[in-house]
């Protein structure tokens, strides 16, 4: 997967004051690049988070992840789509359902290991299965919050994604098992 920002074809008799007023122009590009990289940190830390702990696996965990997977690669495409129309709605409406969906996955999958400890250690605790499901569906939470936030500002949408963070460390600390 990879993210990109589009830089423009600058001319090369530009002084540094122009130069420099051209590349802050790419601003909130770098911004919306940075903030879905946190995102995508995010799921990493989140896929990391279940499949550590995941100690067998069925055919249909194969299928499941394989389709986790499909939906995290198309977040660069959501994310590029949102770098280059910053200012429409479709493209944060796309992104974050992109992410809910992807997230939802995740939860199924990790409550498809955790059903019966099926496919984790059978002495694991219930309080850190339940704070990690916690984890897991607050994100599509996040962003379905944040579809209806785009109606009002798209910027006040974006950025009340990074709410996963603050969020994540509580149910961390009420469910630390």
């Amino acid at each position: 997967m990879a993210l990109s920002i589009n830089i423009p074809d600058l001319p090369l008799d530009l002084t540094e004051s122009e130069l420099l007023e051209k590349l802050y122009g790419i601003y909130p590009q770098f911004e919306n690049y940075l903030i879905s990289f946190a995102v995508v940190a995010i799921f990493w830390i989140s896929y990391h988070q279940v499949f550590n702990h995941i100690i067998g696996s069925h055919i249909s965990m194969v299928y499941l992840n394989l389709l986790f997977l499909l939906l995290i690669t198309l977040l660069s495409l959501s994310t590029s789509l949102v770098i280059n129309y910053e200012s429409y709605q479709i493209p944060y409406i796309i992104y974050s359902m992109v992410v809910i969906m992807a997230s939802s996955l995740l939860a199924a999958i990790w409550w498809y290991a955790t059903k019966d400890h099926q496919f984790v250690d059978k002495d694991m605790h219930p309080l850190f299965i339940r704070g990690t499901m916690f984890y897991l569906l607050s994100i599509p939470i996040i962003f379905g919050i944040s579809i209806a936030l785009s109606f009002v500002d798209l910027d006040i949408a974006q950025y009340f994604w990074l709410s996963i963070i603050p969020l994540n460390l509580l149910i961390r600390y009420k469910h630390k098992h």
